[in-house]
């Protein structure tokens, strides 16, 4: 009698283990493939925007092997009323999420091209980006400053190639400058007349 409670807690601890295995398999996954990539369309050889289905990899992943599927792509075309379903292509842009998952992520390249700049505007070094708070912006050849959101994920390429780097404080003087020229003055500080 003894015997037969030892050999079921084991066995539940063994259970109960597998599955903390399990899950932790599937919410790496899911950690690792959440989030909007950039990626080269195949087809196209193109930039294009994909979501993985996050969900379905961790499933997959926590319950034998993984399987990834894009969820969202730039490039299919919006479904009209009354068509169902995307046109789905072969998927083979996978292969470079696979690849290196971090390093396609939208944020990830962002991130990494804000790295050792500063301001164009007051020259202050942008440190660490902060996604959820005071974002730092990028100014367009045009001299206009935009936030990130205002920049589809197909254009990334050519903003990182051709905009300059714009900290949090100079995006909201200079949206504020264009939204409402009236109650700005600009005062040039005369080197002769300063004391």
């Amino acid at each position: 009698m003894i015997l037969t409670y030892y050999f079921a807690a084991w066995l539940a601890a063994v259970l109960l283990a597998v599955l903390v295995i399990k899950v932790l398999r599937g919410a790496t996954f899911y950690r690792r493939f959440r989030g909007r990539r950039l990626v080269t369309c195949p087809a196209t050889k193109k930039p294009a925007a994909v979501t993985v289905d996050a969900s379905k990899a961790a499933v997959s992943a926590a319950l034998g092997e993984p399987r990834l599927r894009i969820q969202d792509c730039s490039c299919w075309p919006q479904p009209q009323p009354g068509q169902g379903e995307r046109r789905r292509c072969g998927q083979a842009c996978l292969a470079q999420i696979e690849a290196a998952p971090e390093d396609c992520l939208i944020k990830t390249m962002v991130t990494r091209w804000y790295a050792g700049k500063s301001c164009v505007l007051c020259r202050s070094p942008i440190d660490e980006v902060d996604w959820l708070g005071q974002k730092p912006a990028v100014m367009g050849p045009d001299r206009n400053t935009v936030q990130w959101d205002e920049v589809t994920p197909e254009h990334l390429p050519e903003v990182l190639a051709s905009y300059q780097p714009v900290c949090w404080n100079c995006h909201v003087a200079e949206s504020f400058r264009r939204q409402h020229p009236e109650l700005v003055v600009d005062r040039v500080r005369n080197s002769t007349t300063a004391s």
